[in-house]
């Protein structure tokens, strides 16, 4: 009784082994080469992880197309190959040989290294066939498509090859590239793989489909077969020249050319915690926003791009929500000319900044950079000084306190923030939510300078829900940060249920509504809009939605709703109006591919009719030729302006191999009656090293006269940059 009672138990502990195994990781006996061949004996004997499950079509089933995965490692790399299995010999998709590839329309190979075992933040290194990289920062539980981030590179290495029936990827990652603690005996992991070919997703841990495939609450555990040391000294240094050639036109100034030198340095002050220092850092954008048609009332939030800023850039930049962020990088380094309105750049003497891990649960952030004296316009030299505490709690919850100052040294000015948030993240991802508190404090003794917010999200398998509360002061005042709008408050539910098919057309369906309801002491209710969707997810991966809408808006203040400059609605107006809105993204794997999103009905007391989207053609792998569009058709009555706004923005993005790249721009908006012309030409000679030449041109634009769409006027400013940077290891 006893020996088949034990046999039971062993067949059932096998069971769970076999539904949640980890990966043990050997250390080489001999050298490893980066070559796509796996020829080495430590390849022979190192453990697989294979039996990979689809993310999608379906999370029910083991992938069609089979993945194996190997790793090692010596004192100063960790090495992975991992084997992509076919059905039969077959073609490869990639939009371009660029880095930091991302999206359906790719094969690829990813790992995700979860260092510190917090499910909350990981480091990411990906490959395609044709071996281009990809490396990226995950944060905040990889909850929300906006938590990976791809603009953080660092140094790693890595070969692909194309065989008969397969595809192969060999990575080595240097230790020095991650952050990890040492002593560590454990990490979480996993793979994934993006199939084009039978669209399917699929990961070495599983993950619900309900929940986005960068999640981290489902890793699985790599043993190392020893602790883990500190890799020796970790010093980069990364300095940069630069030489710039300007020509104001509006200003009627002669050309300037300016020299600049400068650099930074990152220093490891332990295996996970970092220092960087800058020195007259060059900030200028060597890659262009990309511009917008502004219809809305209240100011335009541009992602940070500066490699400054971007390790550990959640725990600096997460607190807050989109609404509100206590701070927001883009403010250090830019001002405004007050004579003008227009935003100028800042120079900034020096910087310094230490982030990253204390122990398993604290992380730390502390910032502090001088800004420059501008004489020009009167403004002082000024320091920013940011500090961030982060304390994890629970399985995947966190606490943080940040404390922002921003100081004159001339004058006694400051503007400074302290702010609490709390991060929910169940242990299995089913619950998520933020709640916080901010506030502002400044030379005026003012009240109601608070922001606050409470949100909770519940994902399962056919239906999410979630509910918003907000409340932003009247006098809240972040001057590093960013605030949409102040003195209201917002409740917004929202609810979608999806129908998972059989069909081989339809992968799921479902209805939806939401709900954002804003209102202040002063005028009540301010502002609504109620959605009622419906949403397509096709099994080619091509998505469409539709939603019925109806908008209220209470004007507290003049505003011209057809951006023309035309004349206002009066002040304490209210407009109610419907409307349709569709969209569609078609399948992305195609060389002919397009999205695509129209609204049409009642605007204000008037009709809009509107259609955004991007249509792009790929000549693969070596370009891309793209179309961003956005045109709105405007019609108020009498005395008030009707408008066709137009926003076209071509783009010629050529990728000659791995290591050069070139790519032009052009943005037309007539909207601020300007054409933009941004052509970058990059060559990364060495890993994280690169020569830029870009040129920038900015052009009066006028349109719809003469029969034609548009034609150029006079120059307003034009650049030439020559940028050189270089990453040398100590």
């Amino acid at each position: 009784m006893f020996l088949r009672f034990l046999i039971i138990l062993l067949f059932i502990s096998n069971i769970a082994l076999a539904q949640w195994p980890g990966l043990n990781i050997r250390k080489a006996t001999s050298k490893i080469t980066v070559d796509g061949v796996m020829d080495e004996v430590d390849w022979q004997t190192a453990d697989v992880a294979n039996r990979f499950k689809q993310y999608f079509p379906f999370d029910s089933s083991y992938s069609k197309v089979q993945t194996e995965v190997r790793m090692t490692y010596d004192d100063h790399y960790i090495y992975l190959f991992a084997i992509m299995h076919n059905l039969e010999p077959r073609n490869y998709i990639t939009p371009s040989l660029r880095r930091d590839f991302r999206g359906e329309a790719n094969d690829a190979f990813v790992l995700v290294l979860d260092t510190y075992r917090d499910n909350t933040n990981a480091f990411q290194f990906g490959v395609n066939p044709f071996g281009v990289q990809r490396e990226g920062l995950v944060s905040n539980g990889g909850s929300d498509r906006e938590d990976l981030s791809l603009n953080w590179d660092n140094k790693w290495f890595s070969e692909a090859k194309i065989g008969a029936d397969h595809w192969v990827c060999e990575m080595a990652i240097p230790f020095k590239s991650v952050r990890f603690k040492e002593g560590a005996s454990e990490w979480n992991i996993n793979f994934y793989r993006i199939d084009s070919h039978t669209t399917e997703r699929s990961t070495w841990a599983p993950v619900p489909r309900a929940n986005i495939l960068i999640n981290l609450a489902f890793l699985r555990k790599l043993h190392w077969d020893r602790p883990l040391q500190k890799p020796g000294g970790n010093v980069s240094l990364i300095p940069f020249a630069a030489s710039k050639i300007t020509h104001d036109f509006e200003e009627g100034t002669p050309r300037s050319f300016e020299n600049t030198i400068g650099g930074d340095a990152k220093i490891a002050v332990s295996s996970a915690l970092n220092l960087d220092l800058t020195v007259n850092p060059d900030f200028s954008q060597v890659e262009v926003d990309q511009q917008v048609t502004n219809l809305d009332r209240f100011e335009i939030f541009f992602p940070e791009r500066r490699q400054f800023f971007l390790e550990n850039a959640d725990l600096f930049g997460s607190f807050g929500n989109n609404n509100s962020r206590p701070f927001f990088s883009r403010r250090i380094g830019v001002t405004s000319d007050p004579s003008t309105g227009q935003n100028i750049q800042n120079p900034i003497y020096g910087g310094a900044r230490l982030s990253g891990k204390i122990n398993n649960n604290w992380r730390l952030g502390v910032l502090d950079m001088q800004a420059a004296e501008d004489e020009a316009i009167n403004l002082p030299s000024t320091n920013y000084a940011v500090a961030a505490l982060q304390r994890k709690i629970f399985s995947r919850s966190n606490v943080g306190l940040m404390m922002i100052n921003k100081q004159s040294f001339d004058t006694t000015a400051y503007n400074r923030l302290i702010g609490l948030d709390y991060n929910l993240a169940s242990k299995d991802s089913k619950w998520t939510g933020k709640f916080f508190y901010h506030r502002s404090f400044d030379n005026g003794k003012k009240d109601s300078t608070y922001s606050t917010a409470a949100s909770l999200d519940y994902i399962l398998p056919n239906y999410t829900w979630s509910l918003l509360y907000q409340d932003i002061g009247a006098n809240f005042n972040p001057e590093v940060g960013y605030v949409k709008r102040k003195r209201y408050k917002r409740f917004a539910p929202k609810a979608f249920y999806s129908f998972y098919s059989k069909s081989k057309v339809i992968n799921n369906h479902g209805p939806g509504f939401d709900i954002d309801y804003q209102w202040n002491d002063l005028y009540n209710t301010t502002d609504w809009d109620a959605n009622l969707w419906y949403r397509i997810k096709f099994q080619n991966t091509a998505t469409f939605y539709t939603r019925l809408r109806r908008d209220y808006v209470y004007l507290f203040s003049p505003f011209d709703p057809s951006g023309s400059e035309g004349l206002d609605l009066g002040a304490n107006t209210g407009y109610y109006w419907n409307s349709v809105i569709i969209g569609y993204t078609s399948d992305a794997r195609r060389k002919l591919y397009f999205d695509f999103q129209s609204r049409f009905g009642e605007y204000y007391n008037g009709y809009r009719q509107n259609i955004d989207g991007t249509l792009s053609y790929r000549f693969q792998p070596y370009a891309i030729l793209s179309m961003d569009f956005s045109y709105n058709h405007i019609t108020l009555p009498e005395p008030y302006n009707s408008s066709d706004l137009v926003l076209l923005g071509p783009k010629f993005d050529f990728t000659f191999s791995r290591k050069v790249f070139w790519t032009t721009y052009v943005q037309y908006n007539n909207q601020i009656n300007n054409v933009n012309i941004n052509s970058r030409l990059q060559w990364r000679f060495r890993p994280v090293s690169d020569l830029f030449l870009v040129y920038t041109d900015n052009y009066f634009a006028e349109s719809f006269e003469n029969g034609e769409i548009f034609y150029v006027g006079a120059p307003k400013f034009r650049s030439l940059v020559l940028k050189f940077t270089y990453w040398l290891n100590l």
